[in-house]
């Protein structure tokens, strides 16, 4: 298990302040025209409708003090393209940073950073707290309505709340699967002849790349999957832990520490089976631990402002 660079989750106030949508940048034109010649679904987005989203339409949801935040029209944008493309908030957040097309849609100038994933949890948190998850879909669903490219058949429904739940099991995978491999990275370290001597050599390949990198199927029955195939090579890992033969020092590794704790919050055992807990039966969001690296880290809520830390 290869180890990389610790990440810490950050997350800093979000405020709105409204500012007029300007024209896709001419470099952004230029380079988008000249490697998508047929042109692609992206760029066709923009063409037909625009930036689809504008800061005032999420206006309530922010406050008008603070420090700016990222452009919310562009958010929206963002949570619609990684529900599309089957993305983890990181992998969204790489692709507004690494994608032309994605910088084209987006308004973007090709030299443009992006943003921290995290901004992407804020935000569908805050359209849960305001109860305007359906919003991004009434929005859309009307600028499609508007543009004749779907016809009034009666009563038009979306489903939003499918789309939140699916991004927030794709980032409860993340957690899960991010956590064990921490853990077995600490582990390589403290006492790799000990660990080599017993882990499952598919292993090495599950656990060597970053959770974020994984290409996580989109359908919930593939998701749960993947959590269940986590979840039991992580009690797997946990049991060698906790055997007779094995070092009690190993027991009190802070990465460690958090593995046993995660999965006390995040699975419980039916008829001999682990199986993640739905919903109802996870602990409450300000005990739940958010990071492998730091424990500490919670979810917090106060007024307007939501954050972990």
């Amino acid at each position: 298990m290869r180890k990389e660079g610790r990440y810490e989750e950050r997350k800093e106030a979000m405020s709105l302040h409204q500012e007029p949508i300007g024209p896709i940048p001419e470099e952004t034109v230029r380079v988008a025209q000249a490697v998508f010649r047929q042109g692609n679904r992206c760029i066709r987005l923009r063409e037909a409708l625009g930036t689809i989203f504008d800061d005032k339409e999420f206006a309530d949801l922010f406050s008008s003090t603070g420090r700016p935040g990222e452009a919310v029209w562009r958010l929206a944008v963002v949570c619609l393209l990684q529900f599309v493309e089957d993305l983890s908030d990181r992998q969204a957040a790489e692709a507004v940073r690494a994608r032309i097309d994605w910088k084209y849609l987006l308004g973007r100038e090709l030299t443009d950073p992006g943003f921290d994933f995290t901004l992407l949890t804020d935000f569908r948190a805050r359209l849960l707290a305001g109860e305007a998850e359906q919003r991004i879909f009434e929005i859309l669903v009307q600028r499609l309505s508007d543009g004749g490219w779907i016809k009034k058949r009666g009563v038009q429904r979306t489903d939003s709340t499918h789309v939140l739940a699916a991004v927030r099991r794709l980032n409860r995978v993340e957690l899960l699967g991010e956590t064990l491999r921490a853990a077995l990275n600490t582990l390589a370290e403290s006492d790799p002849d000990w660990l080599r001597s017993w882990v499952p050599e598919e292993w090495f390949e599950r656990y060597s790349r970053r959770i974020e990198e994984w290409r996580i199927p989109g359908a919930k029955d593939q998701q749960e999957k993947v959590m269940k195939q986590i979840g039991e090579d992580g009690a797997q890992l946990l049991t060698q832990v906790w055997d007779d033969q094995a070092s009690s020092t190993m027991r009190s590794l802070p990465t460690v520490e958090g593995l046993r704790q995660i999965w006390v919050q995040q699975f419980d055992w039916e008829e001999g089976q682990i199986r993640a807990r739905n919903k109802d039966d996870l602990p409450p969001a300000h005990l739940t631990l958010r990071s492998p690296y730091d424990h500490e880290a919670h979810y917090g809520h106060k007024r307007d402002l939501s954050w972990y830390g």
